[in-house]
């Protein structure tokens, strides 16, 4: 069976991979970011993503606005609406268990979606790609956008890693995680710093519908149905592992892409299959611990 694979498919399939894995990353991450600083599990993870995507193609279609000037501004005006939401929606359940923030953001995505949905109705909606062309390889043909969306992707997440990690500000992220009476004795406004943390993560998911707008069709169930993965890849790195989120998307793209070669019909369930293996030997995650925010 290996025999009859040509070295196109497999590279094809790799290329895949790693542009779902760079979607992947970029969510988890912002998903590890909220859930490692607030401890709320935002279901409305997806919902912005789709909102990041369907903002650009408004600033395209209505206002004229093109691609580059649209990846900085929507993932501001999106990341506005999510300090919105935190303050409005979040704060209140901030001492409550988990449950509750996860209920009220699934709410939230229900209602972005709903209100969507009924503006544009369902069907996708095309945005041309901002880098035409290609170059060929001799044993694929890569074009030049897959390439910028792989390239950015590795760029933000290492950035946001070494943000979160190894600087002062990142510091204070995580200190006011864990002892937040010392950080506010510091004379730091922790609450606005939890609102920009939320800001933060809603603002790459954001950036990943910006970047996806071109490559997958925009449509209102775009963000629900990668939710589900967003999820596996969190729990299989490791519930608010920064490091975590992103090594495991990208792997689990990979690992995706590459089943779609050996066993199509698994490649819709081979992740889950691997969150319930990984679950069993490191229930904590698979780098639980490290890189948390």
């Amino acid at each position: 069976m290996f025999d009859m694979i040509s070295p196109q498919l497999v590279f094809g399939q790799l290329l895949i991979g790693l542009i779902n894995g760079s979607f992947y990353a970029m969510l988890s991450m912002g998903l590890a970011i909220i859930f490692g600083l607030m401890n709320v599990v935002n279901f409305a993870h997806g919902a912005q993503y789709m909102l990041g995507a369907f903002a650009a193609w408004v600033l395209l279609n209505y206002l004229g606005v093109p691609y580059w000037p649209a990846l900085f501004i929507v993932p501001v005006v999106v990341a506005l609406f999510g300090i919105l939401l935190e303050r409005l929606v979040l704060k209140p359940l901030q001492n409550l268990d988990h449950l509750y923030g996860l209920l009220a953001t699934y709410a939230v995505a229900l209602i972005v979606e709903g209100l969507v949905r009924q503006r544009y109705g369902s069907t996708g909606l095309p945005y041309g790609s901002p880098i035409p062309g290609g170059v060929n390889l001799g044993f694929m043909f890569l074009p030049y956008y897959r390439l910028w969306v792989v390239v950015f992707s590795i760029v933000t997440c290492l950035g946001t890693w070494l943000l979160i990690e190894h600087t002062k500000l990142g510091a204070y992220l995580r200190a006011a995680n864990e002892r937040p009476d010392i950080v506010e004795s510091f004379g730091i406004n922790v609450p606005r710093m939890v609102t920009l943390t939320y800001g933060l993560g809603v603002g790459l998911a954001a950036l990943s519908g910006v970047l996806a707008a071109p490559v997958y069709q925009v449509s209102p169930s775009m963000g629900s149905s990668i939710m589900i993965v967003i999820f596996a890849v969190v729990v299989i790195g490791g519930m608010g592992s920064i490091i975590g989120a992103i090594a495991t998307g990208y792997m689990l793209g990979i690992l995706e892409a590459m089943t779609k070669i050996i066993y199509p019909a698994g490649a819709s369930t081979v992740i889950f299959v691997f969150m319930i293996l990984a679950l069993i030997i490191r229930p904590n995650g698979l780098f639980a611990g490290a890189g948390k925010s």
